[in-house]
């Protein structure tokens, strides 16, 4: 059991062992990195538990169809501005945007803007904008603002290319729970995806696709989890 445990947090197994190995061959060097370390836990103590309220009641509050408009893949570039906008005038330190991050993605965010977000919040937040051009000047400020856009610019499409969003570990579908489906109209463009691989549960009329509220087991999990992440507008979701 205890060699579970260990597997399971490598990394945090490699740190303690390094204090230890610090604590016994430079005990100097081990108060400094434990003072630190100390430092950064009460930081995160701090931010953390309002990062999570935040993100549960925007996970609960806000519909998934804002998301998709706002910062999905078809968000086009009111998704971009949108992106650098919350990731500007965010407050707290990078590791506070990720559990928010990885909200957005579950929710319809696309990668690209998700790269924005982050990048946008690490390095060019609103108040150290201000304090950048107030010592370093307005010249240097503006410039180095501007070449750091057009640089997340092309990270974020490049990580979008070779990154995709089934490879980034979010919440799985639980299609034990599974009644029914909600589709968003305004978002389906009719492509037939869920009708060809699941004319049980699915049917296209008029041009969109329609739930048939027909009986739900397990021979369809694996194809109604295909279905909810396949969606090119993700416009189905779970009601």
């Amino acid at each position: 059991m205890l060699g579970e445990m260990l597997k399971k947090n490598k990394l945090l197994t490699m740190v303690i062992l390094v204090y230890v190995f610090l604590s016994f061959f430079m005990p100097d060097k081990a108060y400094s990195s434990i003072k630190n370390s100390w430092y950064y836990i009460i930081e995160m103590l701090q931010i953390m538990p309002v990062v999570f309220i935040l993100t549960s009641i925007i996970e609960a509050w806000v519909p998934k169809e804002i998301i998709i408009n706002s910062f999905g893949e078809k968000s086009g570039i009111k998704g971009v501005i949108f992106s650098f906008i919350l990731g500007s005038f965010s407050a707290g330190p990078i590791y506070a945007a990720f559990p928010i991050s990885k909200m957005l993605l579950e929710k319809g965010a696309s990668v690209a803007n998700i790269v924005i977000i982050l990048s946008s919040w690490a390095v060019i937040k609103v108040p150290m904008l201000a304090n950048e051009a107030k010592f370093l000047g307005i010249k240097f400020m503006t410039i180095r603002w501007i070449l750091t856009v057009v640089s997340i610019l092309v990270m974020s499409y490049i990580v979008a290319l070779f990154v995709k969003k089934e490879s980034i570990p979010t919440k799985k579908v639980n299609t034990n729970e599974v009644t029914k489906l909600q589709i968003a109209d305004k978002y389906c463009i009719g492509c037939g995806l869920c009708e060809k691989a699941l004319p049980q549960l699915f049917e296209m009329t008029g041009g969109k696709a329609r739930w048939k509220e027909s009986s739900f087991d397990n021979e369809h999990k694996s194809g109604l989890e295909f279905i909810i992440t396949k969606c090119p507008v993700k416009a189905i979701s779970l009601n």
